[in-house]
C-alpha cells in the first residue's frame, strides 16, 4: 500500500497546482480556526449585531470541551478545497495519459485507484492532525481551568471529520473519474449541493416532508453534512445535538464505499 501511495504521492507533488492549493488550503484552514475569537471581537467591535442574549466575549467557542465540536464544524467548510485538488488530480491522469502509463507500466486498474484512495486519506488525516493541534492550543489558551474529566468530551467528532473530509474526497474522485473533464467537474462539485436540494424539494413537495422527511439523512452529501451537526445554536440557550449518531456514521461510511465502488465500476469499463 506504501508503494501505491508513493506512486500517487510523487506524480501529485510535481505539479505546481498541488502545492498551491494544498498550501492555500491548510493557511485559510490554520488562519481561521486559530483566531476565529479574534474575529469575532473585531466584528462586535465594529458594531456587528450577534443578538441581545449573545455577548460575544462571554462565548466559551475555544473552551474545552466545546472546542472539538466548533472547530470541526468550521473545518468542514474548507473540505471544497482539496476537493478541487482531488478533482485536477484525477482529470489530470486522462489528460496526460499518465492514467494509460500506469497500466502499460503493470499497474492495475484496481490499484491505481487504491493509490488515489490512499492519498485521500492522507490527506484526510492532515486535516484532522491540524485541526487537532490547534484545537488543543488554543483550547489551552482560552479555556480558564481545564476540567480533566470534561476534557475528552466531544473528542469523538474528530473521527466524525475525518469521516467527512474522506467521503467528500471519495465524491470528487467519483465524479472525476466519471466526467473526466476538470473544469465541468468542478462546476458539478461546486453545484452538487444546489442539485441535491432541488432533488430533495421536489420529492418531498410531491411525497410530503411530514411523511417521508426521514429519507433526508439518506442524501449522500445530507450524510456527510449530518456527521457534524451545526453547534453554534447552543450559544443562543437553544438544544443541539452535541455527539456523533452511529446512524450518521453508518449513512455516510456506505456512501464512501459506494463512491469508491463506482469509481472503480468506471475505470474497469472505460477505455483508457
Amino acid at each position: 500500500m506504501l508503494h501505491l501511495l508513493k506512486i500517487d504521492l510523487k506524480k501529485l507533488t510535481s505539479y505546481l497546482t498541488f502545492w498551491v492549493i494544498c498550501g492555500l488550503y491548510f493557511l485559510t484552514l490554520g488562519f481561521t480556526t486559530a483566531s476565529g475569537m479574534e474575529i469575532l471581537k473585531w466584528l462586535a467591535s465594529k458594531g456587528a449585531e450577534f443578538g441581545a442574549s449573545i455577548n460575544i466575549n462571554r462565548i466559551p467557542l475555544y473552551h474545552f470541551p466545546d472546542i472539538w465540536q466548533n472547530l470541526i464544524w468550521i473545518s468542514g467548510l474548507f473540505k471544497i478545497v482539496l476537493a478541487v485538488m482531488v478533482v485536477i488530480s484525477i482529470t489530470n491522469e486522462y489528460q496526460y495519459r499518465t492514467l494509460r502509463q500506469n497500466i502499460i507500466d503493470g499497474l492495475s486498474r484496481g490499484e491505481f485507484l487504491k493509490s488515489k484512495i490512499l492519498t485521500n486519506v492522507l490527506l484526510s488525516l492532515m486535516s484532522v492532525a491540524m485541526i487537532l493541534s490547534i484545537a488543543l492550543i488554543t483550547g489551552s489558551i482560552y479555556t480558564p481551568e481545564v476540567e480533566w474529566d470534561f476534557f475528552f468530551l466531544g473528542s469523538e467528532f474528530f473521527f466524525a471529520y475525518f469521516l467527512e473530509v474522506f467521503a467528500f474526497l471519495s465524491y470528487a474522485l467519483m465524479l472525476g473519474v466519471l466526467v473526466q473533464r476538470s473544469g465541468l467537474t468542478i462546476v458539478l462539485l461546486m453545484l452538487s449541493n444546489m442539485i441535491e436540494a432541488i432533488i430533495k424539494l421536489n420529492i418531498f413537495r410531491s411525497g410530503g416532508e411530514e411523511q417521508i422527511g426521514w429519507l433526508k439523512q439518506f442524501f449522500p452529501l445530507e450524510s456527510i453534512t449530518n456527521l457534524v451537526p451545526l453547534p453554534f445554536a447552543r450559544y443562543a440557550f437553544q438544544e443541539i445535538q452535541d455527539c456523533v449518531t452511529f446512524s450518521a456514521i453508518a449513512i455516510a461510511i456506505i456512501w464512501a464505499i459506494l463512491f469508491n465502488y463506482f469509481s472503480y465500476l468506471k475505470l474497469k469499463k472505460s477505455d483508457i
